[in-house]
């Protein structure tokens, strides 16, 4: 089994800025959990979570999954940009939905199968474009991992 990063390290220490009622936000789920776990610990949980994710990663075996996101189709040229990343990987989308939530907001789903490598790939490329405020791949492999 591989180990996480910082399991038994030193602490370093480190800023970052956020919207302020995003932090709210945060502060009011980690106080809801009663766990008694403070920012610095929900944060590490989420970053070692976020660890554990890309290490079960499977780039040579075939996947189907979903892509998630939600978008301002305002933002910018995001529109064109996600088009033109998905005409990139037109064998591995199956099918997509679109779907408009209010007059700014997009919600699009994509229907994915192929090699995992370049299923993760695209989820990375779309995901990690400005105007994408929210998304997550859902991925299950189905060749001989589904046995393990």
């Amino acid at each position: 089994m591989a180990t996480i990063p910082g399991a038994a390290a030193e602490l370093a220490r480190f800023s970052i800025a956020v919207p302020e009622d995003l932090l709210r936000a945060f502060d009011e789920q980690i106080k809801r959990r009663g766990d008694n776990a403070n920012r610095s610990e929900a944060i590490r949980d989420l970053i070692r979570a976020s660890l554990v994710e890309d290490a079960q990663r499977t780039p040579d075996a075939q996947v189907i999954g979903s892509l998630t996101m939600i978008y301002d189709h305002h933002a910018g040229d995001l529109t064109r940009r996600l088009d033109e990343v998905q005409h990139d990987y037109t064998d591995e989308i199956v099918s997509t939905m679109h779907v408009h939530l209010d007059h700014h907001n997009c919600l699009e789903i994509l229907a994915l199968k192929g090699r995992g490598e370049r299923v993760y790939e695209l989820a990375d490329k779309l995901l990690g474009l400005r105007g994408v405020s929210h998304g997550e791949l859902t991925c299950a492999a189905t060749d001989s991992s589904l046995e393990l």
